[in-house]
């Protein structure tokens, strides 16, 4: 899929908040608003808009506690990832799974209430699966976070390679 200037100003627009009207996002890219309706179902259709959310405050809701848990394999076969991918996938509390190059396997960002709650999500992961190790690191505060991408240098760099979505 390629992108232009102006699909890549809507994506930007809508990965900040997508209660802006079509009306407004067009006038702001410069098209009318049929066209700029068909480029973002386009953008759906093609799943590089992969879903419109609402992002909730963890601490308003009562949770507080965020842990970043890595965990190295207990052996690196098909079989393993799969059941730990499906173990994973049926803790609420994992919010991400990231598959890592170097001393871990892969890193979970877990979100709970408390330290009790994540110890029970511990016990619970690792009496699913067999794994050769455990470490995790509790954040003390969110300094930042963005679920936005960085696209406004792709607008500006002219040598950026098209259709690498």
């Amino acid at each position: 899929m390629t992108f232009d200037r102006i699909d890549l100003k809507i994506l930007d627009i809508l990965q900040r908040d997508t209660t802006i009207p079509v009306a407004r996002i067009a006038d702001q890219v410069g098209l009318s608003q049929t066209p700029c309706w068909k480029r973002i179902q386009k953008h759906e259709d093609s799943g590089v808009i992969r879903a419109r959310v609402a992002l909730l405050s963890p601490e308003l809701l009562g949770l507080s506690l965020t842990a970043f848990v890595m965990v190295e394999a207990i052996e690196h076969s098909t079989e393993w990832r799969a059941e730990f991918l499906a173990v994973t996938e049926t803790l609420e509390p994992v919010r991400d799974i990231y598959r890592l190059a170097g001393t871990h396997d892969f890193m979970l960002r877990v979100v709970v209430p408390d330290m009790p709650a994540f110890d029970h999500f511990y016990e619970t992961l690792t009496s699913r699966i067999r794994l050769r190790s455990v470490s995790s690191v509790f954040a003390m505060e969110q300094v930042k976070c963005s679920t936005a991408l960085p696209l406004s240098g792709l607008i500006a760099d002219p040598h950026w390679r098209r259709g690498q979505a």
